[in-house]
């Protein structure tokens, strides 16, 4: 067998057995021409071996309707007591209100933070929300009776 330290190429670019001190010769490039395209006339053709549809029998029973019963809506849950949110709805409750630092004090949440859970509060759980301004001019919140 033949020296492979100066001849050696993997078995994809050449032959072991081929003489590689020869150039290897390349044609001309030629232009870049799309592909013709397969004519798409085929036409699609209905199999024989198409299951066909099931027809009741003379003596078959008619079946029942399979829909489930509406299952009745659940009651809504009020906050978990000890929650953060348990404790907004909390001071919001009072008579006087709660302005946003006592929220935000009671909470740890950011001022943006506590009035999303105002705005998410007052539709998903139906509580009608007033908003005012007092003589200090902060925002007081407060439940709507």
């Amino acid at each position: 067998m033949k020296d492979l330290a100066n001849t050696w190429r993997c078995r994809r670019c050449a032959d072991f057995s081929r003489n590689t001190t020869t150039p290897a010769t390349v044609g001309e490039q030629g232009a870049h021409i799309a592909p013709v395209k397969a004519s798409a006339k085929k036409q699609a053709i209905a199999k024989n071996d198409a299951p066909k549809a099931r027809k009741s029998g003379k003596g078959a029973k008619p079946k029942k309707d399979a829909r489930k019963p509406a299952k009745a809506p659940k009651p809504q849950a009020g906050p978990r007591t000890g929650s953060k949110s348990a404790k907004v709805l909390g001071l919001l409750a009072r008579t006087s209100g709660a302005s946003l630092a006592e929220l935000m004090k009671a909470t740890g949440w950011q001022a943006h933070s506590v009035r999303g859970f105002l705005s998410t509060a007052s539709r998903k759980r139906g509580i009608r929300i007033e908003s005012s301004k007092n003589g200090a001019n902060e925002r007081i919140y407060r439940v709507k009776k």
